[in-house]
């Protein structure tokens, strides 16, 4: 899109020096937006005609100061030339810089995206979950790897990034990384927001992300069956971490909590609920909506039994939740020791308390949605699978009930 430029000459009143001159300055406007620059040209206020932004007469001085104006004009048309010429982003910032000779630094992909994964990581467990980080480091790394596939280039400016790029390094996921459709849609996106911060800081003219055209397909969610709950939560481990790990994981099943969240809590967000009963009140990190959640028996067991462990008393914690790596590793070991087939992760116990222990016992999806601290139903649906358990036993009780008023019916017509 091509920046809208006008520009005025005029005598500036405000600045009247010491002998009555008044300075002329340029004022340069692209997309709405001021340059101010002064000419270093003096006039008296009574020679300068305002609506032909010029100096009146013919004298010497006049011819000499109104060419040097057109001079400043032809150097203003010519620095929109280059730029267009050369692609460059025009706003008020580049065109100032190119205009008075200042050749702004060209702004680099990698640098700029390294940068951003540094401030994220900065904010782990604040802001971001360490997985969170962790996909951005690899997105980053598939970058340059494209990068140098593609072209044979250690970076590439932001301004040369285009559909057309994002396109290929799409392709180049799908085929030379052989990645399936969710993670490159996920890849790309996060390259996208990099891109974005650039568009957002008027580093690139135009975003390339807008006609892009990538979704991510639904994909069946793990979860553990009540069998298999059972079999972890009754199962006593003589290895204190998979207890513990064993533990927070049976806790989460009942409560929904993410990593994230679980090992953010504090007993402070133990609050007593409408119901005079326990509940635990956080904020999820991931969308920063609440999360209200009663607890049920299993969950309260689990608490006091670390009541007094020293990493909850020392580090005012909920519970002694270790890091997202280990947990993920230690559930493999207990799914192995319990002959569990599901490829464990601490996520499961989430999609577990949506499906297992809330849905199929025939809590409302509307109260799921709200204890999980999803924004819409929609989010909701796609941790939540109603099983065919489920199904059949609604289906029977609607069989039932219309059964039941057939005899109703038929045994008034006697």
């Amino acid at each position: 899109m091509k920046s809208k430029i006008s520009i005025l000459f005029y005598a500036r009143t405000a600045d009247q020096s010491k002998n009555g001159l008044l300075p002329i300055y340029l004022r340069i406007t692209v997309d709405g937006k001021r340059i101010e620059l002064s000419t270093g040209k003096f006039i008296e206020k009574s020679k300068w005609i305002v609506a032909a932004a010029k100096m009146k007469g013919n004298t010497e001085e006049a011819r000499t100061i109104n060419s040097y104006l057109d001079i400043l004009k032809n150097k203003v048309y010519e620095t929109e030339k280059q730029m267009i010429n050369r692609n460059e982003v025009i706003n008020s910032n580049t065109f100032k810089n190119k205009f008075i000779g200042i050749e702004e630094k060209q702004r680099m992909l990698i640098p700029i995206f390294k940068e951003h994964n540094k401030q994220m990581e900065a904010l782990i467990n604040k802001e971001f979950a360490f997985n969170t980080h962790k996909r951005y480091e690899t997105s980053l790394k598939h970058i340059q790897d494209f990068l140098k596939y593609k072209y044979s280039l250690e970076d590439i400016p932001i301004k040369n990034i285009n559909l057309a790029f994002v396109n290929d390094f799409d392709f180049y996921l799908r085929t030379v990384r052989n990645c399936n459709n969710n993670s490159t849609i996920k890849y790309v996106r996060n390259l996208g927001k990099i891109v974005k911060l650039c568009y957002a800081n008027d580093w690139i003219e135009r975003d390339p992300f807008l006609n892009f055209k990538g979704k991510v397909k639904e994909v069946d969610r793990a979860f553990l069956s009540q069998e298999e709950i059972s079999t972890i939560y009754l199962k006593e481990f003589s290895a204190a971490r998979l207890n513990q790990v064993k533990d927070a994981f049976i806790f989460c099943c009942f409560t929904g909590f993410a990593y994230v969240d679980v090992f953010q809590l504090k007993k402070s967000n133990i609050e007593i609920g409408i119901d005079g009963n326990k509940w635990i009140c956080k904020h999820r990190q991931k969308t920063d909506t609440p999360s209200r959640i009663p607890l049920l028996q299993i969950p309260e067991e689990i608490i006091e039994k670390y009541n007094n462990h020293p990493q909850c008393v020392n580090e005012d914690k909920l519970l002694p939740v270790l890091s997202n790596q280990k947990m993920n590793a230690y559930l493999k070991e207990i799914a192995d020791v319990c002959g569990i087939k599901s490829e464990m992760t601490f996520h499961i116990a989430r999609h577990t308390f949506a499906t297992t222990v809330t849905l199929t016992n025939g809590v409302p999806i509307e109260s799921v949605s709200k204890m999980l601290g999803h924004k819409s139903l929609r989010t909701t649906q796609h941790y939540a699978k109603i099983l065919d358990k489920k199904v059949s036993e609604d289906m029977t009780a609607l069989r039932n009930k219309f059964a039941s008023q057939q005899n109703e019916a038929q045994l008034k017509s006697v």
